[in-house]
């Protein structure tokens, strides 16, 4: 599935909230979704089920300390959820790099590449945050 066929499914109370506007908090969905059918094929080798708890709940940990940080305004306390955030989305890339036997090739580079990005734009704004009063 493409990014955008992803976002077109999207429901509506998701994409008219203005934390969709923040760019990071989409491509964090998603790679949720992604982690979640990722998954699946690495449960079917039971060396992967490990694998597969540990990248769901890293992947869904980046676009809910998102969600969290969000509604408690901005500043310091908000920086300190995108860092979590951050956390979460290194530690997803590093269990995509453990179960990377169970996937493909053309799969795990687009995993990383979305993984990269959204830890560039964490990062960015995480700085951001910490600077505004």
């Amino acid at each position: 599935m493409t990014y955008e066929d992803w976002v077109r499914q999207v429901p509506d109370s998701i994409r008219i909230d203005p934390l969709w506007a923040f760019q990071v908090y989409p491509k964090a969905l998603f790679l949720s979704d992604l982690a979640w059918e990722d998954s699946g094929k690495m449960l079917k080798d039971a060396r992967g089920r490990k694998i597969a708890d540990q990248l769901i709940d890293s992947a869904g940990s980046v676009s809910a300390n998102i969600e969290e940080g969000f509604g408690r305004g901005f500043g310091k306390d908000y920086a300190r959820f995108l860092s979590i955030s951050l956390g979460s989305a290194r530690e997803c890339r590093g269990w995509y790099y453990r179960g990377r036997r169970l996937l493909s090739d053309n799969v795990l580079r687009h995993r990383y590449r979305l993984l990269d990005e959204i830890i560039a734009l964490l990062t960015t704004h995480i700085q951001k945050q910490r600077k505004h009063k």
